[in-house]
């Protein structure tokens, strides 16, 4: 969707980007469009380029020949960056309408080409298709089944490399983890380090979306539980996976139906 530059040079001066802005609504990714930025005010700051500079080593510089989805792409912040390095293709997908229309403002503004679809994780099999590297991040938390979300990415939409991201709290301990407890055994419950997810039954930060919040290590058990290896922890809240071949142990419950939902 890039578009010709004798038109984006009429149609984008600041006066203009700065109103459409505004009427697009309040920006949870600050983006700098031709000068004027979306979020300046943003109570995390430089949000999500403070984030990024993190973390961006840990992701391949030179894209080219690469398919990215970008799931829960707001306003498309990382789908810019890598069109940047060089990515042949370029999905971002959100459920939100509004921050849809900021991305699709935001590539046009830029000159990029980036395609962006109304769609939400447990959907993200009616694409029909793998990507090279899929960036799963900020969504864990909003979701009410998050396990099953990392499921259908590493059986549907996963080719190699995932980074993820969610937001952690309680300890960041990490010790290792038995392959069988008795019954009887109470113990590992009652460790810090033991793998865990706190249950949001009304608000967090204000936020009746955020559902469930893992500690570091319960973020790892569900990553390799879904079958992804974790290859590098550039940062404290970011993962970069390789998706493995190898098999999950069954639940003996299918994924389909929820896919069809």
């Amino acid at each position: 969707m890039s578009m010709p530059a004798s038109d984006q040079s009429t149609d984008f001066d600041p006066q203009t980007i700065e109103r459409r802005v505004r009427e697009l609504g309040e920006w949870f990714h600050n983006l700098r469009l031709r000068g004027v930025q979306t979020a300046p005010q943003h109570f995390l700051g430089d949000y999500p380029a403070i984030k990024w500079q993190r973390f961006a080593h840990a992701v391949p510089t030179d894209l080219r020949g690469w398919t990215v989805l970008d799931v829960g792409c707001n306003a498309g912040f990382y789908c810019h960056e890598m069109k940047r390095r060089g990515a042949e293709r370029v999905v971002g997908v959100d459920s939100d309408e509004r921050y849809l229309a900021q991305a699709r403002y935001a590539a046009q503004v830029a000159g990029l080409d980036i395609e962006y679809r109304a769609l939400s994780v447990y959907d993200l099999p009616s694409l029909g298709e793998r990507f090279d590297l899929v960036l799963f991040m900020g969504v864990l938390y909003h979701l009410r089944h998050p396990l099953l979300a990392l499921d259908l990415l590493h059986d549907h939409v996963v080719r190699h490399l995932m980074v993820f991201q969610s937001m952690l709290r309680g300890s960041n301990e990490i010790a290792p983890v038995a392959p069988d407890y008795a019954f009887t055994d109470h113990s590992p419950f009652e460790r810090r380090s033991h793998p865990l997810m706190y249950f949001v039954e009304h608000r967090y930060a204000g936020d009746q979306t955020n559902w469930w919040i893992p500690n570091r290590a319960g973020a790892e058990a569900m990553l390799r539980s879904a079958g992804f290896q974790i290859t590098d922890h550039p940062e404290d809240e970011v993962f970069i996976c390789r998706r493995s071949v190898a098999q999950r142990p069954s639940s003996g419950v299918g994924v389909e139906p929820w896919s069809k939902r």
